[in-house]
């Protein structure tokens, strides 16, 4: 059977289906391994067969877990820093940069177990790791303590938002792919809900800073534990919600890309039943579009295309096929290329925002986290304003993301402006511009990553670019812990990144609006 023989097959199965959105894939005919191709299209009509369900919105709150997760545990150490340089006396960007490091390590080694070992135990996984070492750090006797439990409770939030995305991505029907940026809600929220529970724990049972520092005792400085507690305590609660209230199947286009074929129609099997509807997909249709046995290319070298062979060439545990499939062609190349500078681009753009604060004498613990929620606030809506414009014909993804990347109109005025700021509330309201547009870029970043990465090799894929991003902020990090920064510069360098981003986002060869992940 011809590859043109086998997307005949893949339409009659989709009209069998009665599939009433228009799937069309993301990657062209020659992106892809063709027997993956083929059978991913067949899983992709019965997950839009089925529609979005009841299984899918659950999953939408417990994937949306890992994004507050990943937004919450940054904002934590940033919010205990103050009190803890107060109570040990030491230099306060280590903790950043033990932070960093451990989420460098958690985005690059969760990413490619799941890939090797499944999505399930690290979608399981994540969430109570980062509970149980956020509970031990809060009772840390000394700094290189609590900087050695920060770097493992990272790995941890490292590996949500690259798994996460996967699984969600691998389960939803193409019709609601959007979702996938509208996902970025929970994010606010993580940001939101910290700041709330740090406002009366952190202002209430804190140290005052004082200049020259005055002795701080652990005694009157408790407020920084117990919000770690806290915390810690609510990823234990979500991930006992993850673990023992909502049983997640292993995804079934990874499953088929194992070699899997028989489990992967079972699970397809059970999601439809669990939303109370049938399915028609069976072994044989996967089985028939396998059978492309020795299919003829160009230059008439004769290639064993089975899915046996697809596997052994592509789907090697523990090999470096993973990353070779990302840049098997030209286009795939690209596209991941593309992917990697704009992460790590964002990477080396965004630490160099924080480097220089205003200072207008008019501040205290209380009004400094009274701020950060405000600014909390206004990030929420950015979510779902971003799961509207990925969906506007000529915008989509890439355009989007070029927007408010490049901040054509409105991120670049925030951030720019902030630097003529002459009083506290003048900051403030610049800073809620950029808070809520940035939550815009950050909702379409993370959603079209995944969606550029083929099932089979989503989980390295993330994994790279993740890890480029984290090296670039760790980098940044560094020198600026290094350095004295008092001027606007950083602000500038940053803008002028960030615009070149922008435009490199229109690059990217695929345009997944209207297309089917696979």
């Amino acid at each position: 059977m011809s590859l043109e023989q086998a997307e005949m097959y893949n339409d009659k199965k989709s009209e069998s289906f009665c599939v009433q959105a228009e799937i069309r894939d993301i990657f062209t005919d020659d992106s892809l391994d063709p027997v993956y191709q083929a059978k991913a299209r067949i899983l992709n009509d019965a997950l839009q067969e089925i529609g979005m369900g009841k299984y899918q919105w659950y999953l939408f709150v417990v994937a949306g877990f890992g994004w507050l997760s990943d937004n919450l545990w940054p904002i934590v150490t940033g919010l205990i820093l103050t009190p803890v340089v107060n109570e040990f006396n030491v230099l306060g960007p280590w903790l950043k940069l033990a932070q960093n490091i451990g989420l460098l390590v958690g985005a690059a080694s969760w990413s490619i177990a799941s890939d090797v070992w499944g999505r399930r135990w690290a979608f399981n996984i994540t969430l109570g790791m980062t509970g149980l070492f956020a509970i031990a750090a809060g009772g840390s006797m000394n700094y290189v303590a609590l900087c050695s439990l920060t770097t493992v409770w990272s790995v941890g939030v490292g590996g949500n938002l690259p798994v996460d995305s996967a699984v969600f991505l691998e389960f939803v029907p193409a019709s609601h792919q959007y979702l996938l940026t509208v996902l970025s809600v929970w994010w606010a929220f993580g940001q939101l809900l910290g700041s709330l529970v740090a406002w009366p724990l952190i202002s209430d049972y804190s140290c005052p800073t004082t200049v020259p520092p005055s002795p701080c005792q652990r005694s009157s400085n408790e407020g920084w534990r117990y919000f770690l507690f806290a915390m810690g305590g609510l990823m234990m609660f979500l991930w006992v919600i993850r673990f023992f209230f909502f049983n997640l199947y292993e995804s079934p286009k990874y499953l088929m890309g194992r070699g899997r074929d028989e489990q992967a129609v079972e699970v397809v099997h059970k999601v439809a039943a669990y939303n109370g509807k049938t399915n028609n997909l069976t072994l044989e249709d996967l089985q028939r579009a396998g059978k492309l046995t020795e299919t003829t290319i160009d230059d008439g070298v004769r290639v064993d295309t089975s899915s046996l062979a697809a596997v052994q060439r592509k789907m090697g545990m523990f090999s470096n096929n993973h990353v070779k499939s990302l840049f098997a062609t030209r286009k795939m190349a690209w596209s991941t290329t593309i992917l990697i500078i704009i992460w790590a681009f964002i990477g080396l753009a965004f630490p160099l925002l924080v480097t220089r604060g205003a200072n207008f004498g008019d501040g205290s613990t209380y009004i400094t986290h009274c701020n950060q929620v405000i600014l909390s606030v206004i990030s929420v809506p950015g979510a779902p304003m971003a799961g509207y414009f990925v969906k506007l014909p000529y915008l989509g993804r890439r355009g989007t993301l070029a927007i408010f990347t490049d901040k054509i109109f409105p991120q670049r005025a925030f951030i720019l402006a902030s630097t003529t700021a002459r009083t506290s509330n003048a900051l403030l309201g610049w800073n809620c511009g950029y808070s809520y547009t940035s939550n815009v870029m950050y909702g379409v970043l993370y959603a079209l990553s995944p969606e550029l990465f083929p099932t089979k090799d989503r989980g390295t894929g993330n994994a790279i670019v993740a890890t480029a991003n984290r090296i670039f902020g760790i980098m940044v990090g560094s020198f600026v812990a290094l350095m004295n920064l008092t001027t606007s510069v950083p602000i500038w360098i940053s803008e002028a990144i960030f615009i070149v981003t922008g435009f490199i986002a229109l690059l990217l060869p695929f345009e997944p609006r209207g297309h089917a992940s696979l």
